[in-house]
């Protein structure tokens, strides 16, 4: 008998379940029905998976078994929504992955632009960190992603823009007075909310600040909701903080040196459908008419 794909859904339900019965709703399927699946698997694997009959510890074998599953299950699974994204489309499918700052700032006016020309397409977009974006393109979850990105595997990578950092504070905090002078020593006495990007910075006046921070939020929403509060006051490229905030301030540093370079990144031109093609040209287009971001 052959391994099929339903043998390794009802396998790795039950690893991530820890039972039969869960894994079973999960699959809308009886217990019964997921423990002769999972009993054919095993007879053809020819060794046990599980230590106990509870399913609830893995064989050493068994946690190999369940890599491989995972990753077949999990690939097999984006086949279908491809699948299924396509045929709900007149001329493609596609699946965007950005950094929360561009899916705020800088994406709602590209897509604004792309959906007025290809009114047919499908579009998946999700917002996370650029680790996360890279890991979801090498593993061809997704067609394009705009983040800071690193040059790996296969993945076409160009540059896309790159803004300068500043202080982010309320907008009547102490550094706000005379921002036009404001430099790294200036925020020595001040508590630091360091963020993703801190690390980017590799100014030397910034270190020692950044070494004294107790306080690290990787989300941007949460890391202004503490500044609008009064909690410390962090360093941000421009385009993650919304021009229309009205109660916190984007302050540039005048002796800052590093800037945040932010890259677009897609399959090979081969892998791509036509819907992400057409979204890269658009991209491009708007880049060198100037017209990328929308106007202050």
């Amino acid at each position: 008998m052959a391994i099929k794909i339903e043998m390794l859904k009802c396998f790795t339900a039950v690893v991530q379940h820890g039972s039969l019965s869960e894994a079973a709703e999960e699959l809308g399927r009886t217990s019964s029905a997921v423990s002769m699946m999972l009993k054919q698997f095993e007879d053809h694997v020819g060794v046990p998976l599980f230590e106990t009959a509870r399913k609830s510890k893995l064989t050493a074998l068994g946690a190999l078994i369940y890599e491989e599953a995972r990753r077949e299950v999990s690939h097999f699974q984006n086949s279908v929504a491809v699948i299924e994204g396509l045929s709900r489309s007149d001329f493609g499918y596609l699946r965007l992955v950005v950094t929360p700052s561009v899916a705020k700032n800088l994406l709602p006016h590209v897509i604004l632009r792309f959906t007025q020309q290809f009114a047919g397409v499908q579009i998946d977009i999700r917002d996370m960190d650029s680790a996360a974006i890279e890991h979801e393109l090498l593993h061809e979850r997704a067609d394009i992603g705009i983040g800071t990105l690193s040059p790996v595997g296969d993945l076409t990578r160009r540059e896309l823009f790159n803004d300068r950092f500043g202080v982010v504070c309320q907008k009547d905090h102490q550094l706000a007075r005379d921002w036009d002078q404001l430099g790294w020593r200036d925020m020595q006495d001040h508590v630091l909310i360091a963020n993703g990007l801190s690390n980017l910075i590799t100014d030397p006046d910034f270190e020692p600040i950044l070494a004294k921070s107790r306080l690290m939020v990787p989300s941007i929403t949460s890391l202004l909701g503490l500044v609008r509060a009064g909690v410390g006051i962090s360093v941000l490229p421009r385009l993650a903080v919304s021009q229309e905030q009205d109660d916190i301030v984007f302050l540039p540093l005048r002796d800052v040196t590093a800037r945040r370079t932010v890259h677009i990144a897609s399959q090979p031109h081969a892998k791509l459908m036509p819907a992400a093609r057409e979204f890269l040209a658009l991209v491009s287009e708007m880049q060198q008419s100037g017209t990328l971001f929308p106007d202050p």
